[in-house]
């Protein structure tokens, strides 16, 4: 990950980082927005994006069962923190808002989700992710899973507690944020039908 800073010279706000990642040749580059900083996030992999797929679909067919919420991917950013800025891009998401399609935010959300989901890359550092997993809580998130490819299981964190370590076909859960969900950890890792 490499910062942007001296390139930009200046701590930016979340509006300013919206237009600036949408220059022509910030195309196929992934950011994040810490502190007015902006960072570079290097691409995770083939089985990095199988894993936020599989938690993506999971969810997905969550929520089209309850009738109710819906789940955002490919890094949706999440304004974390303000004065200075910090734009975080969770993997998952999930919310229970009124949003329709039409009326959607096409900026970064203000308002939290119910659930992010943070899928371990192969280039981060524990304290990094604990530090993102603190932002997302501290700003209103009910529950975050720390999904972790390679020890293939997932840590369910909520304000407050200490982390929830869960792996095999022990049940994932969200809390009262999604009161009514529960999946076996290995679905996550796991291909189809298999």
């Amino acid at each position: 990950m490499s910062t942007v800073k001296e390139k930009l010279n200046t701590l930016i706000t979340a509006e300013e980082f919206l237009d600036w990642v949408a220059l022509p040749a910030n195309r196929g580059r992934s950011f994040e927005l810490r502190a007015g900083e902006v960072i570079e996030m290097p691409p995770a992999g083939k089985f990095h994006g199988f894993v936020c797929g599989n938690v993506a679909g999971i969810l997905r067919n969550f929520a089209i069962a309850r009738k109710k919420g819906y789940v955002c991917t490919n890094d949706a950013g999440v304004i974390v923190g303000r004065n200075p800025d910090s734009v975080r891009g969770p993997d998952v998401t999930f919310y229970e808002d009124e949003e329709t399609a039409d009326d959607m935010q096409r900026q970064y959300a203000s308002v939290p989700p119910v659930l992010a989901v943070e899928v371990v890359s192969p280039w981060d550092r524990i304290n990094d992710v604990m530090h993102r997993v603190a932002q997302l809580l501290s700003r209103g998130v009910q529950t975050v899973w720390v999904v972790d490819p390679e020890a293939r299981d997932v840590s369910i964190c909520r304000a407050g507690a200490e982390p929830l370590l869960v792996s095999d076909s022990a049940p994932v859960t969200a809390g009262q944020a999604l009161a009514d969900f529960s999946c076996p950890a290995n679905e996550f890792f796991a291909l189809p039908g298999r």
